[in-house]
């Protein structure tokens, strides 16, 4: 039986070529947010957007939640897979990265199809459950500060449909969930929620080993 295979330059750049669906404008929010190299590594890998996005489309989900919007660019696909009449409400505290977002959102013909939501993500996260009332999205994306994962986690879970999906992005946190010398406050919030994930009977999980780590919880109905 195989094993993981690991990925070097090379067959990333193979995976990409023969995989990969980017058009102009996802490529052009790509190039923009490399600007800033410090924080690129908070941009998904497109792989994962485009896989994001076909997994949303797949389930038909019609109203998708993401907390942590950073340049949008997660957001664009998960807003161009929605069917006529969904929406996104993507979480977001930084005016300069909501900004970038928006104008390649209106670029891309999408705006009208994404709520969002400038401020502190729980505070959101909580006034969407006052407002729009448990279980009311299809699909949960949860890429956001790492030291807030299960409360993150707990929200999300409250807030999607029973048979909906969260997804939750960075669960292997470039490895060092495996480190015993890591004890950083985001590594220990992320060891805690995969445990969580592990013994919580309300989901079915499966943790992918792909991009940073992708975990995919699906919530058990009744």
């Amino acid at each position: 039986m195989a094993g993981q295979l690991t990925i070097d330059a090379d067959l990333a750049a193979y995976v990409r070529r023969v995989s990969l669906d980017e058009d102009e404008v996802l490529a052009d929010l790509r190039r923009e947010t490399a600007r800033f190299p410090a924080l690129e590594t908070m941009l998904a890998m497109p792989e994962e957007a485009q896989f994001l996005g076909l997994l949303a489309a797949s389930t038909g989900a019609r109203s998708i939640l993401e907390v942590g919007t950073f340049t949008g660019y997660t957001t664009l696909r998960l807003a161009r897979a929605l069917p006529p009449g969904g929406r996104v409400v993507t979480c977001e505290i930084s005016e300069t990265w909501a900004g970038i977002a928006t104008r390649y959102w209106r670029r891309a013909g999408v705006e009208d199809r994404v709520d969002l939501r400038l401020g502190d993500a729980l505070g959101t996260l909580e006034d969407l459950l006052r407002r729009d009332g448990p279980e009311s999205f299809d699909f949960v994306f949860v890429d956001a500060d790492k030291e807030n994962s299960v409360p993150y986690y707990e929200h999300a879970l409250a807030l999607v449909r029973p048979g909906g999906l969260v997804v939750v992005d960075n669960t292997l946190l470039f490895g060092r969930v495996v480190d015993p010398a890591a004890t950083d406050p985001a590594t220990l919030a992320v060891a805690e929620l995969n445990a969580r994930l592990r013994d919580d009977p309300r989901v079915d999980i499966a943790l992918l080993a792909i991009a940073d780590g992708v975990t995919i919880a699906r919530k058990r109905p009744g």
